[in-house]
């Protein structure tokens, strides 16, 4: 990519698609178009207010599930790079219930945007994906090739397919079209923007929430905690509320102060292990990709003894019966951490000195998820942001201070 060359960012607000235009703008990017579906996202607006009024960056609201919409787009802006970052997204809950919605939603971005990649011969696009694709009992640490070789979770199954299918059709077009796209399976990912409702958060967002709220029971600093939810009321309890209703709530999730201290209630054992990836070091990998990395080397990083030069053969090569396949690539940090030790580690940045309760009646989930990293470190990259220096940033972002 040159500094001017024209890069479209799908799903520029969220919070992937706001650290991949926040990493472009840092390198000299100055030609980006980032979309979004929502509402006009007042306070990222404020945030990148110099570059909007330079003009290196605009947004453009557009729904990416109308493929005449998104046609549109392509024949309006002519893009060169593509960063595929647009999704539905939610939790388990979100994910078990809504389940249609998932599927159909996420299958519609991804073939207007892939496809009409192709169409208008866009250079590069990289398709971002989740780990949720590997099997529910993948074996540790989960490797590219794992992939299709067991029956999938069933609570976000199918959100798991579209992904799959998105960047099956990413491979499948670069095998019969020599198209230049690059398919991504973030690790659990936290950062800037990050979704902090309690109903639908991620574990770190809602473990920081809880955990701050607590500390500010613990000193009985009031004035935070409806400024708080002020700014994300729960379940209809605002700042405005009465302190007994915002105790009663703060109780329902967990949170009670008795007889001067303050316990925190986390569901399960927290012997489970999970693996964290700074969003900002996502948008970096992105971006390396984008900046290095091309489809023919991933092939011949996965398959070193396919004949010399052979990108612009593979679809010989499959005709003779050569399967290329699982070309996508693992982001993470290869780095695993119990719920235990990651409550303990974000009590210590929020320096919450109260309990926090593990309950173990409530379920733990899988025991074990890490990614193997190996692949896209042999191609040069690795993260840079350890989970203690992630958890202060974003505790410094989420509180303002």
């Amino acid at each position: 990519m040159n500094k001017d060359s024209k890069i479209l960012v799908a799903g520029a607000t969220g919070l992937v698609g706001s650290a991949i235009v926040r990493e472009l703008l840092r390198r000299g990017y100055r030609n980006i178009i980032g979309t979004y579906r929502g509402k006009k996202p007042e306070r990222m607006y404020e945030d990148f207010k110099k570059y909007l009024k330079e003009g290196c960056l605009k947004f453009i609201k557009i729904n990416l599930t109308d493929q005449l919409a998104t046609e549109k787009l392509f024949k309006e802006t002519k893009p060169e790079y593509i960063f595929l970052a647009a999704a539905k997204v939610g939790g388990i809950w979100a994910n078990n219930i809504y389940r249609a919605d998932f599927i159909y939603q996420n299958l519609q971005i991804q073939n207007n945007v892939i496809h009409l990649s192709h169409k208008y011969n866009v250079k590069k696009l990289l398709f971002l994906g989740s780990t949720c694709i590997y099997p529910r009992d993948c074996p540790q640490p989960m490797k590219e090739e794992y992939l299709l070789t067991d029956i999938l979770e069933y609570t976000n199954e199918p959100y798991a397919i579209a992904k799959i299918a998105g960047l099956k059709m990413c491979e499948s077009y670069n095998l019969q079209y020599g198209t230049n796209f690059i398919s991504v399976m973030p690790t659990n990912l936290y950062g800037y923007w990050d979704n902090f409702d309690l109903e639908t958060s991620h574990v770190i967002p809602a473990l920081m929430r809880k955990i701050h709220l607590a500390k500010c029971l613990e000193e009985n600093n009031w004035e935070e905690i409806r400024r708080d939810l002020d700014a994300r009321p729960i379940k209809g309890v605002s700042g405005k509320s009465s302190k007994e209703e915002i105790t009663g709530m703060l109780e329902t999730y967990g949170i009670e102060k008795k007889k001067g201290s303050v316990r925190v209630e986390i569901w399960g054992t927290g012997k489970p292990k999970r693996e964290f990836l700074w969003v900002d070091d996502l948008a970096d990998a992105c971006v390396f990709l984008m900046e290095r990395i091309d489809f023919e080397d991933i092939i011949n990083l996965i398959y070193p003894d396919l004949p010399s030069n052979p990108y612009c053969n593979l679809l010989d090569l499959v005709k003779k019966g050569k399967e290329i396949r699982n070309t996508h690539l693992n982001i993470g940090t290869g780095e695993e951490i119990s719920i235990k030790e990651l409550a303990s580690l974000i009590g210590k940045v929020v320096g919450f000195k109260g309990e926090l309760f593990f309950n173990p009646e409530k379920p733990d989930g899988t025991p074990r998820k890490v990614t193997d990293v190996s692949r896209i470190h042999k191609l040069g990259w690795k993260h840079k942001v350890s989970l203690e220096e992630g958890l202060e940033k974003l505790y410094r972002w989420f509180t303002g201070s």
